[in-house]
């Protein structure tokens, strides 16, 4: 029986900001600066008009509010990035429409807008295209492609195995010769698209019994869909590439190497192509929508058709 053990050091906190004085970090010691100053403003300001308890009484929530948002985390962001994300949304026009050449004039047919309500405005995505191969234009000569990959049960495997499987991991990362993101998130399943998937193929067995036996499957998948909320794990490594020239070939060359390293652990890899990427990213958008990622979906610049369709078309 195999005892090795692997012991691998992996430090948490290498993306830590540095602590400078009285174990802050600097936007810390930003944060209680300002509120400091804003205190002996106003201390300077009304002192000699108050007396000091009315002045503690105006500079104690100050001092509560400013530690909080320096000292305070939620879901491990601070408190102040929290607070810059609420003024963001809020600003945030809450209506927008998709117009890459810009907002049309609005014809004088149209209902007048209300004074309260602003006019929707031009709807900006991070990526500007998504080709048929699933590079994604992300801009400004900046490319990314995305790599579908699923887990390995690392637990189950013996200590050599072990060490084998960080090893290779460890070959990957070292051959990184770019920015790489690797997401890990839990998605709805769509069991009931898969139902119909098997039931359709059960019409195509050469064995009544193997039908059967589909069909079985089929209605205990709607049965799960029915009384539960299932939920799977998904892992999608995304990589750039920058540069006017070449930026394309680079993301999926990344890409490629990266689908073809992963699948030496065990793990099922998989370049997306361009529907596929819509899918995943549509998905990532609302995570907890009826529908999943293994439709793929039709990019924006493609007509969508049907097989039905495309024959009568050609009629």
């Amino acid at each position: 029986m195999d005892t090795d053990e692997v012991h691998a050091r992996i430090p948490a906190d290498i993306e830590a900001p540095d602590r400078i004085v009285w174990g802050l970090t600097a936007r810390q010691v930003a944060i209680i600066g300002a509120a400091a100053a804003l205190g002996y403003l106003i201390l300077r300001t009304v002192g000699r008009f108050l007396p000091p308890p009315a002045v503690a009484i105006m500079l104690i929530p100050l001092a509560g509010v400013a530690v909080a948002v320096a000292l305070g985390r939620r879901d491990g962001l601070p408190l102040d990035a929290w607070l810059w994300a609420a003024i963001l949304n809020r600003r945030t026009p809450r209506r927008a429409a998709p117009a890459p050449e810009g907002a049309a004039q609005v014809p004088a047919w149209a209902p007048a807008v209300a004074p309260d309500e602003a006019p929707p405005a031009v709807l900006r995505l991070p990526a500007h295209g998504i080709r048929d191969d699933g590079v994604i234009d992300l801009g400004d000569g900046t490319a990314a492609v995305l790599v579908a990959a699923t887990t390995v049960n690392v637990g189950l495997r013996t200590g050599a195995e072990q060490a084998a499987l960080v090893a290779s991991y460890a070959r990957w990362l070292n051959a990184l010769t770019g920015p790489v993101q690797v997401v890990v998130s839990a998605q709805r399943v769509d069991l009931t698209s898969h139902a119909v998937r098997v039931a359709d193929a059960a019409e195509t067995l050469p064995h009544p019994a193997l039908a059967d036996a589909a069909l079985d499957y089929s209605d205990f998948l709607l049965d799960v869909a029915a009384r539960r909320d299932p939920l799977w794990r998904t892992v999608t490594i995304a990589h750039t590439a920058t540069g006017e020239r070449g930026a394309a070939t680079e993301a999926m060359r990344r890409a490629e190497h990266t689908a073809a390293t992963l699948a030496t652990l065990g793990a099922q890899t998989r370049v997306l192509d361009g529907g596929t990427a819509t899918a995943v990213l549509t998905a990532a958008v609302d995570p907890y929508q009826d529908t999943d990622a293994s439709w793929p979906r039709t990019p924006a610049h493609t007509a969508v058709t049907a097989p039905g369709l495309d024959e009568e078309l050609r009629a």
